[in-house]
């Protein structure tokens, strides 16, 4: 099954350094064991690192036994669409790349909250208005 983006193009590789999603595939792409809807391409910073730590989700320590090196600001990392969605509205959300952001995310975090975060906006910007 092909995932498009919220523009509602491809779905874009998210990071392959370290190698992000839900299935190591560099990309958003969500299914039926993903439960915690790694949805959201996310370009971590310190503050988004930091919000994270503090609701339980470490991101940043290095956990090797997982293949996991840690995340430093400016990685590139499908986030689950609930923390993130935590994230902003405690003024901490990452930017996001729209272009690798899952559609599937649409039904929790509106389009409008999502856009005020891109990073990636395309310069013809109608396929934006939904």
């Amino acid at each position: 099954m092909t995932q498009l983006n919220v523009l509602g193009g491809p779905l874009d590789e998210c990071g392959q350094d370290p190698v992000t999603g839900f299935y190591r595939d560099a990309t958003c792409t969500i299914g039926p064991e993903d439960l915690g809807h790694h949805s959201i391409c996310a370009v971590v910073t310190v503050e988004f690192l930091a919000h994270q730590r503090s609701i339980g989700n470490d991101l940043s320590t290095p956990r090797p036994q997982y293949g996991f090196s840690g995340l430093r600001p400016g990685d590139t990392w499908c986030v689950t669409a609930r923390n993130w969605l935590m994230a902003h509205e405690a003024g901490a959300a990452a930017p996001v790349r729209l272009a690798a952001t899952n559609q599937a995310v649409l039904g929790i975090v509106p389009l409008e909250v999502l856009r005020g975060y891109a990073v990636d906006v395309p310069d013809d910007t109608s396929s934006l208005d939904g």
